[in-house]
């Protein structure tokens, strides 16, 4: 009787999970499909344009993802408030996460808009691409004001339990982007249909219209993202006041800044990495940017479960239940080694296909199936590392996936590249060995820290976490749990 009631309960549990992972996965999975469109659009220019769009991806990584670390600290903020029952302290976080916007965001444009002429020289790009390279960035993070605000505020809805939203909001923005493609990318053209002839108008701008494409995407994007959060019932931040407010971003800003900080100088190390790579000559970078953008629809099941644990971990940690913690945690990790199980097959197996979608270069190919299918060996691996920071994530533990990050993307991933392409003379494939060397460590170095368990603040005998809001409403104290 027992057993049959663990069963059901931890089916009740596994629903659970699938159901808040399940738009986000379909919101990456569009991502990506459109990635695959904009890459394959892109392709048809020639080697050239690949590599001009691929120049400056790593530099978008360090701006996005450093926008992102920063929201994790409202992620877990936010989750644990709503798990409390404390909507007020949820609210107040939601306005301070708009305060957030409208500073990061202004500072971020003024940056990269600035830097844009600099940029491809930096990352060692070739000189006859530099110019487009250049145009291409500029177009692309004029709105980044637009592009702040859905990663902020879009982490705001997901805190509370609210992924169908920023679902359908990135589901609009894919379906804009790949119509602008068409538009903008080509040239007014006349394609031969049975019984008729059909013209097709284009502005012809090549690889600034990929760009502009995007840009006005990301722009609808935005404002949809903050409205809904206007209208949202529990994390709405009407009423509120978006003064920077120091009891909600001290706690907010003790979990994001070791994250940002994670980030940003792992994003550094992705510069360096891809600088590295894009001195091996125009073929070696296509096929970089090619199967980087291949790689990423596999990686969906890690990062749509990635959101779902630190969610619901973060739940429940701001509500003190320890029996829900250890269930969650027991049941993340088998199904999402499962799933990334399926996708590294996946990859693996159609690799050489996927990569004729973008490119006919056969040396383009060649090299891009070939690193492909060395990383889709380690996906299971490094899907565990992903969750489990998502689980430390949610509940404000975020000082050891910081360690962890920048030791092995610096020590591992970027030292070793340097060696190998640098000093011994290797390609693309030394360099991927790397980067799958680098994953490798993560997962050691996570599973050791879930296996122990010291990253869960509810363990018997840890410190409370740090993302717990320390004052109710009325500015009484609360009880850590």
């Amino acid at each position: 009787m027992a057993a049959r009631k663990q069963n059901r309960e931890a089916r009740a549990a596994v629903r659970v999970i699938l159901l808040l992972a399940w738009p986000t996965m379909l919101e990456q999975i569009m991502q990506s499909a459109v990635q695959y469109i904009d890459t394959a659009m892109v392709g048809s220019l020639g080697t050239q344009a690949t590599a001009a769009v691929g120049a400056t991806t790593t530099i978008g990584w360090l701006v996005q993802s450093s926008i992102t670390a920063f929201s994790v600290g409202f992620l877990a903020y936010i989750s644990q408030a709503c798990g409390a029952g404390e909507t007020r302290a949820a609210r107040r976080a939601a306005a301070q996460a708009v305060l957030s916007v409208l500073v990061i965001g202004g500072v971020c444009t003024v940056l990269t808009v600035s830097l844009s002429g600099w940029i491809p020289v930096w990352m060692r790009a070739e000189p006859h691409i530099r110019p487009a390279a250049s145009r291409y960035f500029f177009i692309l993070y004029l709105p980044m004001l637009f592009r702040t605000a859905s990663i902020i505020l879009g982490t705001v809805l997901r805190a509370a339990g609210d992924t169908k939203t920023p679902m359908k909001a990135g589901l609009a923005v894919n379906v804009l982007n790949v119509a602008l493609n068409f538009l903008l990318i080509y040239p007014t053209r006349t394609v031969s249909l049975p019984g008729r002839t059909l013209v097709i108008p284009g502005a012809g701008w090549g690889v600034a219209g990929a760009a502009a494409a995007s840009a006005a995407a990301y722009t609808w994007g935005g404002i949809q993202i903050a409205r809904a959060l206007w209208r949202h019932p529990d994390v709405s931040p009407r009423g509120e006041s978006l003064r920077p407010d120091p009891d909600i971003l001290r706690p907010c800003l003790r979990v994001a800044l070791p994250n940002m900080l994670q980030r940003f100088v792992s994003s550094l190390g992705y510069v360096a990495f891809a600088a590295m790579i894009n001195a091996l000559g125009e073929a070696a970078a296509a096929a970089h940017t090619i199967a980087n953008t291949v790689e990423s629809a596999f990686y969906i099941p890690g990062y749509g479960m990635q959101t779902a644990a630190a969610t619901l971990t973060g739940n429940a940690c701001g509500a003190g239940d320890r029996k829900r913690m250890r269930s969650l945690t027991t049941l993340f990790i088998p199904v999402e080694a499962g799933l990334m199980c399926l996708t590294g097959g996946m990859l693996f197996a159609s690799a050489p296909l996927l990569m004729r979608l973008f490119s006919d270069s056969g040396e383009v190919i060649a090299l891009g199936a070939a690193v492909l299918r060395m990383v889709a060996v380690s996906e299971p691996l490094y899907g565990v590392s992903i969750i489990v920071e998502g689980m430390m994530m949610g509940v404000g533990q975020t000082r050891r996936p910081f360690l962890y990050n920048i030791t092995g993307m610096w020590c591992v991933r970027v030292l070793g590249t340097f060696l190998c392409t640098q000093i011994l003379g290797g390609g693309l494939i030394a360099a991927w060995g790397c980067m799958i060397a680098h994953n490798m460590l993560l997962f050691v170095l996570y599973s050791a820290s879930f296996l122990t368990g010291n990253w869960n603040p509810l363990k018997e005998g840890a410190a409370p976490s740090p993302a717990k809001p320390g004052k109710s409403p009325d500015g009484t104290e609360q009880e850590a749990p």
